[in-house]
């Protein structure tokens, strides 16, 4: 239960409050050793919950004000996709989740958020009547576990959002939906703008983009999604959590078109000074809900909170370590390193990559190939030595023709 002090997402938002997010699990987790690139599945919550607690409980220090449950593609279908074998199911995942996400919210200022994302099932053209009972079986969990809210997040299609919000909206709790998007729509040309329309009119509350871009493609996004809802004369909150790599290069399908995903991208990793130009803009823009998707680190999240403590009020716990804009080096024992302990340096640097062959821009793949198309439909049994021929032979002839 949400302690009887604690104020709700809607409460908080309403206020005008700034809420933070948290960074991106899989990412991180993956890095750590505990999450498999690939099916990007959240078992370690069953197998290792001690790594799932400890990263809940740096974002937390770091200044998140939201504990989401590790559930991102922890349903059934996706757990058994492609060959994958764990023998733990979806509901044992979430109600571990669920209960590693409460621990660490009590420790703080904190709220729980369950999480639901798109499915291998909507990708192969199932019913909506079929996509909506995976996500029935979640809400159930959320539901015993009693989350202080929802999230539909990392979905492609609007159209599968809107059926997941429909869903989450039984529940009674506040609900927030966000597509993986970026200015060029979703995966089948529908505008920011409507799908913004459309998500409110399911019944999110909150709305908005994670994933897949960075963070101002993400907050010019959101923007757009904004102009929308107010052009329609409705009302919401919106969210943003975008990569922490830098992604000018993206087309519609962002990030996972890129050569370097997912093993090679981290050139691209935003600085914390990065982080506090983020933080700046989205609060500018009118964004109260600020978090990290992929890529985002607890010194990311702590950097958003750094940024925005003079709205908050309040400095993250995680700031006892780190002087404002590199105050610290003015404990450094190299003389040149403590002339770096001021705003301006780290604002005005423009980072060297250190790699002089690399281009600093990459060329997306682009297979154009979404929901509906054949090379997206999804199965249990492991991919065969054919279809691995056959995604190579689709790879080579999309670098011809790029």
């Amino acid at each position: 239960m949400m302690s009887a002090g604690k104020k709700g997402i809607l409460e908080r938002l309403n206020a005008g409050e700034v809420v933070i997010g948290d960074g991106g699990f899989v990412f991180a987790l993956e890095k750590r050793g505990y999450v498999k690139a690939g099916p990007w599945t959240p078992e370690a919550s069953v197998t290792h919950p001690e790594a799932v607690r400890q990263l809940h409980r740096e974002f937390l220090r770091a200044g998140s004000n939201v504990m989401q449950t590790f559930t991102f593609y922890a349903s059934d279908d996706k757990l058994e996709n492609r060959g994958q074998n764990l023998k733990i199911t979806g509901a044992k995942i979430n109600e571990a989740a669920c209960d590693l996400a409460r621990e660490v919210a009590s420790e703080g200022d904190a709220m729980v958020a369950g999480g639901v994302s798109q499915t291998p099932s909507y990708l192969s053209c199932k019913s909506e009547t079929e996509v909506k009972a995976i996500f029935k079986k979640q809400l159930e969990v959320f539901m015993k576990k009693n989350v202080d809210f929802l999230i539909a997040e990392y979905f492609e299609h609007v159209e599968e959002a809107e059926w997941a919000v429909q869903v989450l909206k039984t529940s009674g709790k506040p609900v927030a939906a966000s597509l993986c998007i970026g200015p060029e729509g979703d995966m089948h040309g529908v505008s920011p703008a409507e799908c913004a329309v459309r998500l409110v009119k399911a019944g999110a509350q909150i709305i908005g983009v994670n994933c897949h871009f960075d963070p101002m493609t993400c907050v010019k996004t959101v923007k757009m999604m904004k102009e929308g809802v107010e052009k329609a004369r409705l009302k919401a909150h919106y969210m943003v959590q975008p990569l922490a790599f830098h992604t000018p290069d993206c087309n519609c399908q962002g990030f996972i078109d890129l050569p370097e995903f997912p093993f090679a991208l981290e050139p691209r990793i935003l600085t914390r000074w990065d982080m506090h130009a983020y933080a700046r803009a989205a609060y500018q823009a009118g964004i109260r809900f600020i978090g990290g998707c992929c890529g985002f680190e607890p010194y990311h999240i702590r950097a958003i909170a750094e940024e925005l403590a003079p709205e908050r009020g309040i400095m993250a716990a995680a700031s006892e370590k780190h002087g404002m804009w590199g105050a610290g080096l003015e404990m450094h024992t190299k003389p040149w390193v403590r002339a770096r302990a001021r705003r301006d340096y780290w604002e005005q640097l423009s980072p060297a990559s250190g790699r002089p062959k690399c281009p600093s821009m990459s060329t997306p793949e682009g297979w154009g190939v979404t929901k509906g198309h054949a090379d997206l439909l999804q199965h249990k049994e492991a991919t065969t030595s054919q279809e691995m021929k056959h995604v190579l032979e689709m790879q080579k002839k999309a670098k011809s023709t790029a």
